[in-house]
């Protein structure tokens, strides 16, 4: 079995290709290992291995897992977040990947500067139109766009996206294409600096890099097959 060390020197070498076959410096992209499910041994093994940059899905299990990690680790809230667990996530991360509404945004504001903390953020967009996935349709984005003026805590820094599920990574493409598009777009008529772009994952990360990702979030590549829930004894 691999260990986490040489899944990421794999991983790292995957990202280096993807960039030069994209005439992209292998610096453009970072890393974010996705530790959901996993403990803090697994972080921090991949910490002694020079990964820098964690991922988390929800916030519970980060509150209990973060404490227990190397310190210096740089933390990344990628699931969806409710506004009831906005103060505990401004604590806890260092980014936020999916607000998807101004009221969000304007309460991890609020909540950051309670905590006497600076955010980076990004708006998660629902590029596909898939019911089942959170995030902003495109129209809405320029609406939360126009709040950045009024936060002093929180720096919006780009967008994030997930693309629908399927086995072929080429059909993710016009996904990833579409966020860098509309990023671009936003960028120009709005006059504003939006650098970031966290999309691709395991499978589909080279396409990621190919359009323009600045963050690729890799769970099973680094970490292995995620561990399966128990399932409840029965009563007896």
């Amino acid at each position: 079995m691999s260990s986490i060390a040489d899944n990421l020197e794999n991983i790292r070498a995957r990202v280096a290709a993807a960039c030069a076959a994209a005439g992209r410096s292998a610096t453009d992209v970072r890393l974010l290992a996705v530790s959901k499910t996993f403990g803090p041994e697994a972080i921090r093994e991949a910490a002694a291995a020079g990964q820098r940059l964690f991922g988390e899905n929800r916030v519970q299990e980060a509150a209990a897992k973060i404490p227990e990690c190397p310190g210096r680790l740089e933390w990344h809230l990628v699931g969806h977040l409710q506004s009831n667990k906005a103060f505990v996530a401004a604590n806890l991360f260092d980014w936020i990947h999916s607000v998807d509404s101004s009221k969000l945004l304007d309460t991890l504001d609020r909540h950051a500067e309670t905590v006497g903390r600076r955010l980076n953020v990004l708006l998660q967009v629902n590029v596909s139109g898939e019911r089942a996935k959170s995030g902003l349709p495109p129209a809405e984005v320029p609406a939360v766009l126009a709040r950045i003026p009024h936060l002093r805590n929180v720096a919006v820094r780009g967008f994030m996206t997930i693309p629908p599920l399927t086995a072929d990574p080429e059909k993710a493409r016009p996904h990833f294409r579409q966020l860098r598009e509309l990023r671009d777009q936003w960028t120009r008529d709005l006059g504003l600096d939006l650098p970031e772009l966290s999309m691709g994952m395991t499978h589909d990360m080279d396409i990621a890099i190919a359009e323009g990702a600045t963050i690729v979030r890799v769970g099973t590549g680094i970490f292995g097959d995620r561990p399966r829930p128990v399932a409840p004894a029965e009563e007896s």
